[in-house]
This record gives structure tokens, C-alpha cells and sequence, in this order.
């Protein structure tokens, strides 16, 4: 069951999903959202940010992306999107960082021929393909 976000009622929680929702086309980091609670005054150690970003992703209000070895993981707010995240995999733009959700029909083709040709079953839940986006590759071509 997806909560709500109102139903988490700390100022610092409630800065946490402001922030995740602010920020919701583009995967962020423990260090973005500390960042943003210092500068709107609040104090809030990285642990507790954390157990909060678990719990939110636990209830299916954010997607935690599981980082390479030696990255620190990041968190993508879906909330009431209509998102289904574990069902999809993810284009993640290495210049801003933009998330777009490859929902397109032909994701079924993909995991049916991995597992005929491939004998390899897809987990999409955090799965992230790495590019360059239109938006940033047009911005290159005009510079």
C-alpha cells in the first residue's frame, strides 16, 4: 500500500518529500536533500535521512536506485504517479541526471527474448540504462 505523503508529518519529513517531489524527474542523492534541509534552516543527521528514504521506498513512495561499488545509492520520488517502477526499466541521463520511464510496449518483447535467447530473467525494479537525453543533446548541438 502506497502512503501518502501527508501522512508523514515531521517538518523534516514533510521537507524530505517536498524536496523528493520538487526533484521528481531526476534521481538525488542523501547528500542533495541534507544540502536542501541546511538551506531552509533544518539540521537533520544523514542516518536519520536514510531510515526515512528506507521506510519511503519500503512503501513504495520512492524508488531506491542501488549505486555501483563506491557510489552512494539514489532515490527517485514515483508517490502517486502511476509509475510502476518494478515493472519498467529506467533511462537515466548522465548529464542532468533526468529519469524517463520506458513504459513502451515492446518491454515485454525484451524480457521474453531475454529469457528464450538468453535463459536470463529481468529484474527491472531499480534497473537504469545510462545516456545522454534529447534535451541535452540538443543543448550540445547549439553551443
Amino acid at each position: 500500500m502506497i502512503m501518502s505523503a501527508r501522512n508523514y508529518k515531521t517538518v523534516s519529513h514533510s521537507k524530505i518529500i517536498e524536496y523528493l517531489e520538487a526533484n521528481r524527474d531526476r534521481m538525488v542523492k542523501v547528500q542533495d536533500i541534507d544540502n536542501y534541509l541546511k538551506d531552509t534552516g533544518i539540521e537533520v543527521n544523514n542516518s536519520t535521512i536514510y531510515r526515512y528514504l528506507n521506510k519511503l521506498s519500503n512503501d513504495g513512495v520512492i524508488m531506491k536506485y542501488v549505486a555501483n561499488k563506491g557510489e552512494m545509492s539514489s532515490f527517485q520520488y514515483v508517490g502517486d504517479s502511476g509509475h510502476n517502477c518494478r515493472e519498467h526499466l529506467h533511462l537515466r541521463c548522465v548529464r542532468c541526471e533526468k529519469i524517463i520511464h520506458l513504459e513502451c510496449g515492446f518491454m515485454k518483447e525484451i524480457e521474453n527474448h531475454v529469457m528464450n535467447h538468453h535463459g536470463f530473467s529481468l529484474i527491472c525494479e531499480s534497473s537504469v540504462l545510462y545516456g545522454i537525453c534529447r534535451e541535452c543533446r540538443e543543448n550540445e548541438k547549439n553551443m
